[in-house]
């Protein structure tokens, strides 16, 4: 595949980088002559300086050949023309396009992304992805990971095996008889800062980050046989009134009744801004690093305090000053990947990569056959994907133990006419089935072969 990508900071770095490991001939443009020079001397991609809405500059990071265009500049406006161009002039079949600002998104305005008007395939709205997977970590405080699929019939979730973990170096399939009504599978586990694929004869070990599938109901239940039984705060400290700090604050006002919630930020105008909009949540205005602003948020009382500004280092060191001070739980966002494993060995509970989860949603539209939903696991390492399996597919009428194209990966659960059914050895995959399973990075090409739309289907 031929991939043109318009920016080239954290997110766009990241597309080209898992894009260009995957064999895609790749071209980035950026303005800065030192974000390419960064990008071509670490990548294998094209790189062109320049403007990624300007007709000329398109035409020589070769769009007229180009399969998709992924736009993500810092600017909404450079993204939608550079859309609007590769479909105009260069006949782009494919345009992903980042829109941070919530106005073009409203659902009044919603005919403005149409082939008529503004031709983008694909609208990816960071703020919104970023917001609501610190909603879930808030909702389930005992995962340091979570991802929906199937329209939320199934939840995926990271879960840190300490030393009092109960099912330490138990096998899995012994877990299938002691929790026999239990609807969830353990894929995959990070150890020792490496993927590994588990099997039905592996056991999760202390140090693990163990990744599940669980159909939605049974997520509260399985972190508890993980000995994570925290429940939901309701006293939180949000530090960053940005677009991701306001999006939390309003929803958790919208979605928690009981919840007592303080925002913290650093900007006199936009404490303004926010404090007009919110209705029940408490703005102060002060620096996230300062003691006395932490002790009148109440942190030294909160259930959870939570770091959103656009700082990583603000961020990580706010949460572990929350912590000294008596916050039970801490969470981060990060958008540096080599920050991850660092603020986890300092102590942060669990942090959100605003870069990882843009990259996720760009995934799912990359992918070829029929792939319904991506998100990249264990900082690239692999991905939880969810394809739905058609007629012509090798994974239908035979029983998973006879196919031996799973070797490598890991089934999590197949939903089928809305029922969550765990992987046996003897379940057969159903046309139509939509099936949830964890893949290595390098077996991401065999995944989009076993649900890839054959002539035959035809």
């Amino acid at each position: 595949m031929k991939v043109v990508i318009c920016g080239a900071g954290q997110v766009g770095f990241g597309i080209a980088e898992r894009l260009a490991g995957e064999q895609n001939d790749v071209s980035i443009i950026d303005a800065s002559p030192r974000r390419i020079q960064l990008a071509t001397e670490q990548l294998d991609v094209r790189g062109v300086v320049g403007h990624g809405s300007h007709p000329d500059v398109l035409a020589k990071a070769g769009a007229e050949q180009a399969d998709m265009l992924i736009a993500v500049t810092l600017h909404d406006e450079v993204n939608m023309v550079a859309c609007q161009v590769a479909h105009a002039l260069f006949n782009v079949p494919t345009k992903v396009a980042r829109v941070r600002a919530q106005t073009y998104l409203q659902p009044e305005w919603r005919d403005l992304f149409s082939r008529d008007h503004l031709p983008i395939d694909v609208i990816i709205s960071p703020e919104v992805e970023v917001g609501e997977m610190v909603l879930r970590r808030l909702s389930l405080p005992g995962a340091i990971d979570t991802v929906n699929f199937a329209d939320g019939a199934v939840v995926v979730a990271g879960v840190y095996c300490a030393e009092d973990c109960p099912i330490l170096d138990t096998p899995l399939r012994e877990l299938t008889q002691l929790f026999p009504d239990l609807q969830a599978t353990i894929v995959a586990v990070q150890r020792g800062g490496k993927p590994v694929v588990l099997k039905s004869t592996d056991a999760v070990q202390a140090g693990d980050v163990a990744y599940f599938v669980a159909a939605a109901g049974q997520v509260k239940r399985t972190l508890s046989i993980f000995g994570h039984d925290e429940i939901p705060g309701q006293r939180i400290v949000i530090a960053g009134g940005g677009n991701i700090g306001l999006y939390v604050a309003q929803e958790l006002e919208r979605r928690n009744s009981a919840a007592k919630i303080k925002l913290i930020e650093s900007s006199r105008e936009r404490a303004q801004v926010v404090a007009e909009v919110l209705h029940r949540a408490v703005v102060l205005n002060g620096d996230a690093l300062a003691r006395e602003i932490l002790d009148e948020a109440g942190v030294p009382d909160a259930d959870t305090m939570i770091s959103l500004t656009n700082d990583d280092r603000i961020n990580i060191l706010s949460c572990l000053l929350a912590k000294q001070l008596g916050a039970r739980r801490i969470l981060s966002l990060v958008n540096e990947q080599g920050y991850a494993a660092f603020a986890r060995g300092l102590g942060i509970d669990a942090h959100v990569n605003p870069r990882q989860i843009t990259v996720s949603k760009v995934l799912q539209h990359v992918r070829r056959g029929r792939i319904r939903g991506v998100h990249s696991l264990l900082e690239g390492a692999g991905e939880m994907i969810e394809a739905e399996a058609l007629e012509t597919s090798p994974l239908v009428g035979r029983p998973l133990r006879d196919i031996d194209l799973l070797e490598g990966l890991r089934v999590g659960a197949i939903v089928r006419n809305g029922e969550v059914i765990l992987p046996t050895g003897d379940l057969v995959v159903r046309a139509q089935d939509r099936v949830i399973l964890f893949a290595l990075s390098n077996q991401i090409k065999r995944v989009e072969q076993l649900f890839r739309v054959s002539l035959e289907f035809f």
